[in-house]
């Protein structure tokens, strides 16, 4: 499934310099030498990418891109799209052309379709996690710098709601800034109405459920916040804080529940009742999906 914010959709003609980079890093001035060496520049193949785990895939079109862009001549054929879960053995894409370039870009396509896939693998365990609960999985900003966009589709692949995408499209009033501003109260009002103005939705960052109230205590609907961020709270805490919003006249804030969440504890955290909850560990620890690219002469 493509990302819910425009902002997060990368095209072509933005990821091929990533990818035109890490190429350069892998050739460096003297190219491919081992390739070069072995195999003669006339000699063609064909080529299977495969999933040698089960997972979820994510970034298929950015690894075949590797490849295409050492040969543009050459021929691919996808047996899967990103977002789709595969089982261990499976065919992913199939490729002919000229050998040299497919040898060459193996390494970089693989990173990157690795690294993506194991991403949406991992959104995808949150995802099955809460299965029954009615709440979703928010990504996080713990992203690998430069990569934001791309991790953030992958997340989505597998079925994560992506949150902002950077500091200028959500007003996240956090832990620190509330200690910067002199409390919750005086931190959302300095920052609603001009987040109104600007059509952001505002979220704080609560500790406990004195902080709650405080986020709570706007005289209308309009002076609260849209989301409420419940920070490493128990499973008592959390259970008390829905309650609390959901005694509110509408509209109520939405509740995401963040801090220490694992698989284990996240179908827990959202029979709650909370909305969201968010887990960094979909990108900043997600184990690459297990692939390989298995190469004959044609």
């Amino acid at each position: 499934m493509p990302p819910d914010d425009p902002d997060l959709v990368m095209y072509p003609f933005q990821y091929r310099p990533l990818i035109e980079a890490a190429l350069h890093e892998d050739l460096g001035a003297a190219g491919d030498v081992t390739t070069e060496a072995v195999i003669p520049a006339s000699a063609m193949a064909d080529a299977r990418l495969i999933a040698r785990q089960g997972g979820t895939i994510a970034g298929l079109e950015m690894a075949l891109e590797a490849f295409r862009i050492l040969d543009p001549a050459l021929g691919t054929t996808t047996g899967v799209a990103d977002g789709d879960r595969v089982d261990a053995d499976t065919v992913l894409a199939t490729l002919s052309g000229r050998a040299r370039p497919i040898l060459t870009a193996e390494r970089t396509a693989l990173n990157f379709l690795g690294h993506l896939s194991g991403i949406a693998t991992a959104a995808r365990r949150f995802v099955d996690s809460l299965e029954g609960t009615g709440c979703r999985v928010l990504d996080t900003r713990k992203t690998t710098p430069g990569w934001r966009t791309l991790e953030k589709q992958a997340a989505a692949s597998g079925g994560a709601v992506n949150h902002r995408a950077g500091l200028y499209d959500m007003v996240l009033i956090k832990e620190n800034h509330i200690r910067a501003a002199g409390g919750v109260t005086e931190a959302l009002a300095a920052a609603i109405a001009p987040a109104r103005r600007a059509g952001l939705e505002v979220e704080i960052e609560v500790t406990d459920l004195a902080e709650l109230d405080q986020a709570l205590a706007g005289d209308a609907a309009d002076a609260r916040p849209d989301r409420i961020l419940l920070d490493n709270m128990s499973i008592d805490q959390l259970e008390h804080a829905v309650a609390r919003v959901r005694a509110l006249a509408p509209p109520r804030p939405l509740l995401e529940a963040s801090g220490g969440v694992t698989l284990e504890t996240a179908h827990q955290i959202g029979a709650t009742g909370v909305d969201f909850l968010s887990a960094g560990a979909i990108t900043h620890s997600a184990p690459a999906l297990d692939l390989s690219l298995q190469v004959r002469q044609a």
